[in-house]
């Protein structure tokens, strides 16, 4: 059930109905939001109910211990027992074939025989995503930033929160469970809010990222003879694809969070317009940026402060190759998570210099300077997705080769459609991020006149019911 299909409307429709009913009674709407969470989450396969009810009550139970344990030593053990049951169902799931097959590759290369173990399983949808969601809520509670939950109800509906639980955002229990255990009154404004996300979530998957993805996917499904003009047509594709589809959906699920009350915190503020690649991540999938840098990355670079800046750059490479890691069990994941913890080291570097040059005076200049910037770092961002989209490491430097070295445009290609096509599956989505990005206003639209709104939610509409791939395509963080 995703939320670009049929069955999604029919069961949205019967939960909330449901759910106004029982308007401002807090413990009937945690009851009823489980339920119909679990039915969400059940629809795809009900066995992988139990997993997530697994990572429910271990950290639960360990939260509590965690908070009444005597001794500095026997925390530790508890929250060490939680993150070791996280991981560990986290890596039979998603790593343990990836750990097979490669401990096996490096054993026939000493000529050991054997053949590699295998699980003929499927990955469970956001496993990932509540893994770290409840590893967290022990963490903080461990460092002493939050209570543990006592009501089991609450904290289940914590983690299987229906409209972010397999593709994000990351929630964080000290801002989730305040408004959980709280009555929650629905409005008017709030479900207008809800309304106005949801239709920019839709447009985005439905009419940008599925569109684009019949511009990707043939290029990156052939073998070999890469033409460059098409590899660089494709990755441009791909870079609008990937953010059209996971904002798509993080902007779906911040709206049915306001329909019933929630807040859910922004997940993507305008990333291609960074200048820098530090930039970037404070814009890109931010629930996560920020979940590695407080769980990973902090402590790391405070353990190896004795290293000075070289700690700090070996803690960036740790964090974002395990970043990487986390995407995918694949090489190409992994040096995709690489690539951008160099990335973050390098500019960590050349910041003192990049920062004595300074801006021009003259405006114009000064403009010029910043789209500059912008276009650069796009296209270092493009580079890293390359890694991440190609099917395997090979594929990437074939790709590579070809925008160096067979960088022409070949009759018969149709290199003028692709690039059309790019353009006008992409051109709305700009026009609105710039307005967004000159206003420093993600909400900038919503606050226009009425004329303006109504012509931008009809645009929308048209642009999704005649326009729009209407095959219920997966988003594409599912696998993740």
């Amino acid at each position: 059930m995703v939320f670009n299909s049929c069955q999604f409307f029919v069961f949205m429709g019967v939960f909330y109905l449901l759910y106004l009913a029982v308007n401002g009674k807090v413990r009937v709407q945690n009851a009823l939001l489980l339920i119909a969470s679990y039915v969400f989450y059940g629809s795809w396969d009900w066995r992988f109910l139990s997993l997530l009810l697994a990572s429910t009550v271990l950290d639960y139970i360990c939260g509590m211990q965690i908070y009444m344990a005597d001794g500095e030593r026997r925390r530790k053990v508890i929250l060490g027992c939680a993150m070791f049951g996280n991981l560990f169902i986290l890596g039979i799931f998603k790593y343990f074939n990836f750990f097979s097959a490669n401990l096996h590759l490096l054993l026939s290369r000493f000529g050991l025989p054997g053949d590699p173990v295998l699980f003929n399983i499927i990955l469970p949808l956001g496993i990932s995503f509540y893994t770290f969601q409840t590893m967290s809520y022990s963490i903080d509670i461990y460092r002493g930033e939050m209570k543990p939950v006592r009501n089991f109800l609450d904290f289940a509906v914590f983690v299987a929160f229906f409209p972010h639980l397999v593709a994000g955002p990351i929630l964080r229990a000290k801002t989730m469970m305040p408004q959980i255990m709280s009555p929650r009154r629905l409005r008017f404004s709030r479900f207008y809010e809800g309304c106005h996300l949801m239709v920019w979530g839709f447009f985005l998957k439905v009419f940008v990222a599925d569109n684009l993805a019949m511009i990707v996917d043939p290029v990156f499904s052939s073998s070999g003879n890469y033409n460059g003009v098409m590899v660089l047509l494709s990755l441009y594709a791909f870079a609008f694809q990937i953010f059209g589809d996971f904002a798509g959906y993080s902007c779906i699920a911040m709206g049915l969070g306001k329909w019933m009350g929630f807040d859910i915190p922004v997940n993507f503020n305008l990333p291609y317009f960074a200048t820098n690649p530090q930039g970037f991540w404070k814009r890109w999938h931010m629930s996560l940026s920020t979940w590695f840098m407080d769980y990973l990355f902090m402590p790391l670079s405070f353990a190896w402060r004795g290293l000075g800046g070289l700690g700090v750059m070996a803690a960036l490479m740790v964090t974002f190759t395990l970043c990487g890691f986390w995407h995918g069990a694949s090489w190409t994941f992994i040096l995709w998570g690489v690539y951008h913890g160099a990335l973050l080291s390098g500019y960590r570097i050349l910041q003192p210099v990049l920062a004595g040059i300074g801006e021009p005076r003259n405006r114009i200049l000064r403009n010029a300077w910043l789209i500059l910037r912008m276009v650069f770092c796009f296209h270092l961002v493009c580079l890293g997705w390359l890694f991440f989209r190609a099917g395997s490491i090979a594929q990437a430097k074939s790709m590579i080769e070809a925008v160096l070295f067979n960088f022409r445009v070949l009759p018969g290609i149709g290199i003028q459609h692709y690039f059309l096509s790019l353009l006008f599956y992409t051109a709305f989505l700009l026009g609105v991020q710039v307005l967004q990005y000159r206003k420093n206003d993600l909400e900038a639209v919503r606050k226009y006149s009425f004329p303006v709104r109504a012509a931008f939610y009809y645009t929308c509409l048209l642009f999704i019911m005649f326009f729009g791939v209407m095959k219920q395509n997966g988003f594409i963080y599912f696998q993740f």
